[in-house]
């Protein structure tokens, strides 16, 4: 996820700073989660979950299983000493590491650098949360990277094996834009790539797939900008289609309009299955909530059911969904280590249905 400038750590009632998709922002660098934590002590807070690892801080976890382990594909969070602004610049993020475990609760595994930003031949900066899929015998990792015109583009890396390293391609995916892709397989065998992000991650400067610079975030009473969905080749490294609006309204049927920010997309989109129902799931940015919509087609259109995790401490929410061992799982953060919005830490919680199929609303954390 990504931005901004201001400071405002959600249910620590502190006036934070905006951000999405990545993290960085006061001089020096900090690698280790353990080190920054000493100034959060004074924080009384109740976590339902503690973070997944603490050396390193991360954020926006896609969570796979292959073969029969949970790999977790987070950002990789560093303070890098850049100014914070609307636009996210100080979530200047350098690589990727992959998380690894058996199963949820057990013995975490960091992999070390999976693809640095300085292997990607068109990368400036800001490398953003990334997702992974397997096809051809092959592991895919896709991720939103600004080109050398500032632009977010979203490129593939491949390895073979889940952990990488990965090695990626010379150009981005063509006809790619904005970030958070999610790469999402069907029971038919078909990929899927949803994407998109509002504000920094410039997803509302693009109108009919034809970007405009000049285009500025939308107003109250304007229609919320919508996600974006392709389906991939069967080469994983390219649109088979034409990108797609993604289309989420109300039980009604209407759109929602920019002003209402507590359900319209912001950024984050996953997508999962479960009894034959599509679900797309997403962060509403400024107001913190991961939302979901239920649809028949993985094109949609989506209908708005609820919240599926309220707000953390921090600005962004960002996940994943997974099922393991005949249970489900919610990967997700918050800033419980370090106490800024921009140096995360990834966790997990179990995810339950009700019998009519919608999603148990979870709080992570309480005063």
């Amino acid at each position: 996820m990504r931005f901004i400038a201001t400071t405002l750590l959600l249910g620590m009632g502190t006036a934070a700073g905006l951000l999405c998709s990545c993290g960085s922002s006061e001089s020096g660098t900090q690698n280790n989660a353990g080190n920054d934590s000493a100034a959060h002590t004074a924080n009384t807070s109740k976590y339902l979950s503690q973070p997944l690892v603490s050396h390193i801080y991360t954020a926006d976890p896609s969570a796979h299983v292959f073969n029969g382990r949970i790999y977790v594909y987070p950002s990789h969070d560093t303070a890098t000493g850049i100014p914070e602004d609307d636009l996210g610049s100080h979530f200047d993020m350098k690589d990727f590491h992959v998380l690894s475990m058996d199963s949820v609760g057990g013995k975490v595994t960091d992999h070390g650098v999976a693809l640095d930003i300085k292997s990607i031949p068109w990368a400036k900066r800001q490398l953003w949360a990334p997702d992974a899929a397997f096809a051809n015998g092959t592991y895919y990792l896709y991720f939103p990277v600004k080109d050398q015109q500032d632009v977010f583009r979203i490129g593939v890396a491949t390895s073979n094996k889940p952990e990488g390293p990965f090695t990626p391609a010379a150009t981005p995916i063509k006809g790619s834009y904005s970030i958070d892709p999610c790469v999402f397989k069907d029971d038919d065998g078909k990929f899927y790539m949803y994407f998109g992000g509002i504000w920094g991650g410039q997803l509302q400067r693009w109108n009919s797939n034809t970007y405009d610079s000049a285009k500025g975030n939308r107003n109250p009473e304007e229609l919320a900008v919508l996600p974006r969905v392709a389906p991939l080749a069967s080469d994983m490294g390219s649109f088979a289609a034409p990108v797609k609006e993604l289309t989420i309204t109300d039980e009604k049927g209407n759109l929602f309009k920019e002003k209402d920010n507590n359900k319209r997309f912001f950024e984050a989109s996953w997508m999962h299955k479960y009894n034959g129902k599509y679900y797309f799931s997403y962060s509403t940015g400024d107001t913190h909530n991961l939302c979901y919509a239920t649809g028949d087609s993985p094109y949609g259109p989506f209908t708005y059911k609820g919240v599926i995790l309220n707000p953390v401490e921090g600005w962004t929410s960002h996940h994943s969904i997974v099922q393991k061992d005949g249970k489900w799982y919610l990967f997700y953060h918050d800033v419980q280590l370090s106490g800024k919005t921009y140096l995360r830490n990834v966790k997990v919680t179990e995810l339950h249905y009700n019998p009519d199929g919608t999603i148990q609303t979870i709080t992570a954390v309480t005063k």
